[in-house]
């Protein structure tokens, strides 16, 4: 059903709008969008109108928004902006063929960004953008096509196609594995233990797969694997990383397994998309893409 028409105020209405109600000026709104200090009072006074509501309170040479100028001002500006994303999305590919992808940061760049070039040449048509992302978030507030998502299949709202699994390993600098001679689990807990913010119990689940003492586990948090590994390659600590992701760093030695005593976690990785989306072509070519990828014999 269309809206009324003077629910669907003008862009330049809304934008000399929301400028003024993220500045909290009219000068500063004007100098922004390249007009007079009139000419944006003139455009709000004329939103303020349309809509049949006071949208600041206006003290002397001030201005303030009302209580619902600034609920509007917020659903205005995300408006704004995935109008903004959606042209500027349409410039850089004229053909409409654009996916906007949430990454996780390593998994992005070690797994991901190393294959993308075997996309882009089996479908040229198609332009991928790049954002980080480490948590869930809500695609109706986001100018996203789809996700990385590592954990349960647990995104409501959501289509999900299953990735990869994961299987994480002690590792330790070499120097670090000759000093303390890890000969079983319990031998862990004597070295310094590397932790990731976004799994906090990790050491201590890999602990008790393997019997060993998991209460009091203490240590250093980092918020990403690239630099938990680095921070492992330093001789910082023993990290849990997944194999798959440092692979490079196992073969040239710079990493090798405390003990060779892996977990596979219960959670793994996922695709996921907004329902609505679920037909979008670049996603459709993306998502076939990437469970062949992934396939176990890959």
């Amino acid at each position: 059903m269309r809206a009324p028409r003077r629910f669907l105020p003008s862009l330049p209405l809304l934008a000399a709008f929301e400028a003024a109600a993220r500045t909290g000026s009219v000068t500063a709104a004007a100098a922004e969008l390249s007009l007079t200090q009139s000419a944006v009072s003139r455009q709000i006074k004329a939103l303020e109108e349309q809509l049949g509501v006071a949208l600041f309170h206006r003290e002397r040479q001030t201005i303030r928004l009302t209580f619902g100028g600034e609920a509007y001002a917020r659903e205005i500006r995300e408006a704004l902006y995935k109008i903004s994303a959606a042209s500027l999305n349409l410039r850089a590919n004229p053909m409409g063929g654009t996916l906007t992808l949430a990454i996780l940061p390593t998994f992005g760049t070690r797994w991901l960004a190393p294959r993308l070039p075997r996309f882009l040449s089996s479908y040229p048509g198609v332009t991928i953008n790049l954002i980080t992302r480490i948590s869930t978030f809500d695609f109706r507030h986001e100018a996203i096509d789809a996700a990385i998502h590592f954990g349960q299949q647990d995104w409501p709202g959501t289509g999900m196609a299953l990735l990869r699994p994961e299987t994480v390993l002690p590792v330790c600098a070499p120097m670090l594995r000759d000093q303390y001679g890890f000969a079983e689990a319990a031998d862990i807990r004597a070295a310094p233990l590397l932790h990731l913010t976004t799994r906090p119990d990790a050491w201590e689940r890999w602990l008790r797969l393997y019997q060993a003492d998991a209460e009091g586990v203490h240590g250093m948090l980092f918020d990403q694997f690239a630099t938990l590994a680095q921070a492992a390659i330093a001789g910082l600590g023993v990290a849990l990383i997944p194999a798959f992701l440092i692979a490079e760093e196992l073969a040239a030695g710079k990493l090798v397994p405390a003990l060779d005593l892996p977990m596979q976690n219960s959670e793994a990785y996922h695709l996921c998309w907004p329902l609505d989306r679920a037909s979008h072509p670049p996603l459709v070519a993306f998502r076939d893409w990437i469970l062949a990828e992934t396939a176990p014999d890959r």
